[in-house]
């Protein structure tokens, strides 16, 4: 999945990172029957045949970067939908994920204040004021800034009845991030908490290694902390299943899932 460190290829050699989506085969062999494993799916699946009716289905909603639309989004939906009904595991039969990034005032769009969407945003950072010289005033917009993204994902990028939903929050080094982690933790809890405010569900998506690199320690009075993790970096479902012992991203976690590749398609196993 990344921006994907899930939707490009790159060398097998790398074992640091997420592992990446490449074309999906029309021929991809579906996993042992025995096992029933998800499926995640964003743009570079456009086009692509995919397995019928994946014991659960996970759909990118964003085109690689925070700021974008899926092209396919519609169409992946109603192949997600194929997924049977009651879920067969303890994941949702259908969730979303978007990408995430904290670009700062090198990004095309940078907040100025503590509103958005129509909305006073009650903002645990303080005010935003544009970025500011300020490390305090910095992270006030670095959580509006991923309030934002939230609130654009759920309402302008074609998803209907966007609370039903679990959103997994796809944080990954390929995206643009600060040096100042306390900052990209603002900008992921204020994605949380424009999810949390439409009584969404909300989860982590990363590996430790990006995690580290992004957000670092997080918190236990944080919101972040108790999300679900959901894991990438297996290359077989044995090992997906090994990285469910992992430790999750955030303090009070539980790592709920865990993605591995087989024939170029992710899979995704339920942790017991």
């Amino acid at each position: 999945m990344a921006t994907r460190v899930l939707k490009k290829v790159v060398s097998a050699a790398i074992t640091l990172g997420l592992l990446l989506l490449g074309g999906v085969p029309a021929s991809a062999a579906p996993p042992r029957n025995a096992d029933p494993v998800g499926i995640d799916v964003s743009w570079p699946q456009c086009g692509k045949a995919l397995p019928k009716e994946p014991a659960f289905a996970v759909v990118g909603v964003n085109n690689g970067l925070a700021n974008t639309t899926n092209p396919c989004l519609a169409t992946q939906l109603a192949w997600a939908n194929t997924a049977p009904s009651p879920a067969l595991t303890a994941q949702p039969r259908v969730a979303l994920y978007v990408n995430t990034a904290n670009p700062g005032l090198q990004g095309s769009w940078w907040p100025g204040s503590n509103r958005y969407g129509g909305v006073d945003v009650a903002n645990p950072y303080g005010a935003c004021r544009g970025g500011g010289s300020g490390a305090g005033d910095f992270r006030a917009c670095s959580f509006m800034y991923g309030y934002a993204k939230a609130y654009d994902d759920a309402t302008i990028r074609g998803i209907g009845d966007p609370e039903k939903y679990l959103w997994w929050l796809d944080v990954e080094t390929e995206n643009s991030w600060q040096p100042d982690k306390a900052a990209n933790v603002a900008d992921l809890e204020g994605m949380a908490a424009y999810f949390t405010s439409i009584h969404a569900k909300v989860g982590l998506y990363s590996t430790g290694y990006q995690w580290n690199q992004i957000a670092g320690t997080v918190s236990s009075s944080s919101p972040l902390a108790g999300l679900p993790s959901w894991l990438a970096g297996a290359r077989s479902l044995t090992s997906a299943k090994s990285n469910c012992s992992l430790p999750a991203l955030t303090p009070g976690s539980r790592v709920a899932l865990t993605q591995y590749v087989s024939s170029g398609l992710d899979y995704n196993y339920s942790c017991p």
